[in-house]
């Protein structure tokens, strides 16, 4: 078994703990939220990785899905599902990386938002992401 790295976040990152199931069994991840700007990140372990040692493609876009629908989140203060989702992985990364990202809402009408993101690993661009969501009011 391999050892987990600490996760160590930089300064102004605070662990989330308001994550869903799925996000918080694949954690720890962290966030910070500077004006109108947010980012999350991860420092990322070997359960994270492919048989080579980089992160799993599958990971990244789970991290990407996150970003998107919290950009949407608080860019439209509604409910967000995702209804597609394009990821550009541009870049690996070694497990024991400092993982962080943010996103955007670049257009919105009264049933969809529209987003992009951006991660970076130790801070070197790794993947960029657009997506589509379905938007719902927030049920009381």
């Amino acid at each position: 078994m391999e050892k987990e790295f600490a996760a160590d976040p930089p300064l102004g990152f605070q662990q989330s703990h308001t994550r869903g199931p799925y996000s918080s069994r694949n954690g720890p991840y962290f966030h910070k939220v500077e004006g109108e700007r947010f980012w999350h990140g991860l420092r990322v372990q070997y359960r994270h990785c492919n048989v080579h040692g980089s992160l799993h493609g599958g990971m990244m876009s789970s991290f990407a899905d996150g970003l998107l629908a919290t950009s949407v989140s608080r860019g439209t203060g509604m409910r967000g599902v995702t209804v597609r989702m394009v990821c550009d992985l541009i870049g690996s990364v070694d497990a024991g990386a400092w993982l962080e990202g943010t996103a955007w809402v670049t257009g919105q009408d009264e049933h969809t938002a529209f987003a992009e993101a951006e991660a970076f690993a130790d801070g070197a661009l790794v993947f960029t992401a657009s997506g589509v969501f379905r938007i719902f009011r927030r049920g009381k």
